[in-house]
């Protein structure tokens, strides 16, 4: 009798399961019609899915719509400049590497100097072998790692920024990108490469 009766109430919890499934997946299809007979219809956005220098695309935030040529005009040197920002970002990015590893290994160099001259069990000298198993890892520096996480954040974020103004496929946001990226790296792609050659 207490079986059948188990039986009973897990059939019961079966039905109300299915039933919130069913009114589950019954919204969320939102009453459209998600069949892939037909052509893709974009009346919504207007979106354009190929190059084009029409204004009225939607940049980042539903309210950041230039539909103006001055609001063209706008954004596109709104571009070039947040462009222009990326390359500067990268290389005060690479300069703060150099000093930051010159750094690092004056840390790692006094570290050892300042080792016991006496002998441990092994035979070594306490930070001798610290530095033989830590090879040439820089210490962590919260001054150095905190703003190298930052810095990095904000070039991600800019370039992500980037990807959605392309996906516009608006060709003035491109070109305005493009050129931007391209002069803010005869700006400051000098000191990108100087770190990299010390």
């Amino acid at each position: 009798m207490g079986s059948s009766r188990n039986l009973m109430n897990l059939n019961v919890l079966a039905m109300i399961v299915l039933s919130a499934l069913t009114t589950v997946v019954r919204a969320a299809d939102n009453g459209m019609d998600m069949s892939m007979d037909g052509a893709m219809s974009l009346t919504m956005g207007q979106m354009r899915a190929y190059l084009h220098f029409t204004s009225g695309d939607t940049l980042w935030f539903l309210g950041w719509v230039p539909e103006s040529r001055g609001a063209m005009a706008g954004a596109c040197i709104g571009l070039f400049l947040l462009a222009l920002v990326d390359r500067w970002l990268a290389a005060i990015r690479a300069t703060a590497e150099l000093s930051w590893s010159r750094r690092a290994h004056l840390i790692m160099a006094n570290r050892l100097n300042q080792s016991k001259s006496t002998k441990n069990d092994d035979g070594l000298r306490p930070g001798f072998k610290t530095v033989l198993t830590l090879g040439n890892t820089p210490p962590f520096i919260p001054a150095h790692d905190i703003v190298r996480g930052i810095l990095h954040a904000g070039q991600a974020a800019l370039s992500f920024a980037f990807m959605l103004a392309v996906m516009t496929y608006n060709a003035a946001f491109i070109i305005c990108i493009v050129a931007g990226l391209g002069i803010g790296e005869m700006l400051f792609g000098r000191y990108i490469g100087a770190s990299k050659i010390h």
